[in-house]
């Protein structure tokens, strides 16, 4: 893959999410946020994804939802999960 990066890509992430991003940059002493999520692109990509089945944006998550709309992070408590993409 070439180093020339043409593309940005805006992504909103839970508190949860961006705390399990660091973890693992820290972890795998990666330089930069955006050097683990690449990596972490790459190891996802070598996985059998799944064809979507007509799920919503919000349905993709790192952590699961909860009956309510709120994803249970670290602790087992609740946090406002609103999709950016429905506007709920």
């Amino acid at each position: 893959m070439s180093d020339m990066r043409g593309e940005r890509l805006q992504v909103m992430l839970s508190p949860e999410e961006l705390t399990a991003i660091d973890d693992f940059r820290f972890k795998h002493r990666m330089p930069t946020r955006a050097a683990a999520v690449r990596e972490l692109l790459k190891l996802g990509l070598t996985v059998v994804a799944t064809d979507g089945g007509g799920m919503k944006s919000s349905n993709y998550g790192v952590f699961r939802r909860g009956p309510d709309g709120h994803t249970f992070g670290h602790g087992g408590q609740p946090h406002s999960n609103s999709d950016p993409d429905t506007g709920g």
